[in-house]
């Protein structure tokens, strides 16, 4: 198995994925994982180039959110489209990455993720509420 495979089990996967629906259940927001090995790029330009691929930047709101994790790197990035940029406090991102990261040194990778996902969707309801013609715009699943 790869290293990828083992970051989470799949116990672990569905209650990630019951995280997104929790967080996205009161806002037009949409939170996405994504999960891979490595990357030769630099983190964070992996990152954007993921949200790209993921058309996560194709939003009615341009309100999503990326958990990005190159497991064999030891590294992620928390990173949103410009909707959400533009309104979240300062420190939002430094702030959620901080709280994941104070899970992930523990060992606790779940959790972590859990944590950023409801602590992102928190802010993403407080500034894109649910309304009643919103649409899951993107798939719930981690994609790898």
């Amino acid at each position: 198995m790869s290293k990828t495979e083992e970051f989470l089990t799949k116990a672990e996967e569905k209650e990630v994925i019951a995280a997104i629906q929790v967080a996205e259940a009161n806002t037009s927001g949409e939170i996405r994982v994504h999960i891979e090995a490595s990357s030769e790029k630099a983190h964070y330009e992996r990152a954007l180039e993921v949200f790209q691929l993921l058309e996560m930047n194709q939003t009615k709101d341009a309100n999503g959110v990326l958990i990005y994790v190159a497991v064999k790197d030891h590294q992620f990035v928390i990173c949103g489209d410009k909707g959400i940029n533009d309104v979240v406090p300062e420190n939002f991102w430094d702030a959620t990455k901080n709280g994941i990261q104070e899970h992930f040194k523990k060992g606790n990778f779940k959790q972590g993720i859990v944590a950023g996902i409801l602590k992102a969707g928190a802010e993403l309801q407080h500034h894109f509420p649910w309304q009643t013609d919103d649409e899951n715009e993107l798939s719930n699943e981690i994609s790898k």
